[in-house]
């Protein structure tokens, strides 16, 4: 579940609006989790302070399917959240493995936690043959953005969307790549 809580902080006001309330978001998320398509940072004294899941074809790190979402929404919450999600882009690509959230503490910002989890995805996309990593990033982020351009990754294209904005409380975001031959 403290992965969970750590997912939700990153991207609880996103998807707030459609995953909503917080407790059964959570226990959603919790659910939705694939600890094998993740990497985790831990600080000195064990507690998790950074995550960075990604996606492949074969899964993704937060990914959930109808049955995951009537098991806490029920059948009428499933049916409507279903459509919502559906906005989002779950698309998977042959040449780049895609990042599915990276979630750091606030405390932890700044430190090199998000470069070092970067730097994992990187490696794992390489492991598995992957050229590129991509990301998706929300236009108002810029903190995020300007992390990832630190780190090699450019912006390929921008979506704007009025659905994303009514549903998920953002109208732009940015795609952006970088080779996996980590810095």
């Amino acid at each position: 579940m403290e992965a969970a809580r750590l997912y939700w902080l990153a991207f609880g006001s996103k998807l707030g609006r459609v995953l909503g309330p917080t407790a059964k978001a959570l226990r959603f998320v919790d659910l939705a989790m694939t600890p094998t398509h993740a990497f985790s940072a831990l600080d000195a004294q064990g507690r998790l302070i950074g995550i960075a899941g990604y996606r492949t074809a074969k899964a993704s790190f937060v990914g959930g399917d109808r049955h995951d979402l009537l098991a806490i929404y029920g059948p009428f919450g499933a049916m409507w959240r279903m459509g919502c999600l559906s906005v989002l882009s779950r698309d998977t690509e042959r040449r780049a493995m895609i990042a599915d959230g990276i979630s750091v503490r606030p405390e932890a910002r700044g430190q090199g936690v998000g470069a070092a989890l970067i730097n994992a995805l990187c490696g794992e996309a390489q492991r598995r043959g992957y050229d590129q990593l991509r990301l998706d990033v929300v236009g108002e982020n810029l903190r995020a953005k300007s992390l990832y351009q630190r780190m090699g990754f450019e912006v390929v294209n921008r979506h704007d969307s009025l659905m994303t904005a009514a549903l998920f409380d953002f109208r732009s975001s940015f795609v952006m790549v970088r080779p996996v031959m980590c810095q």
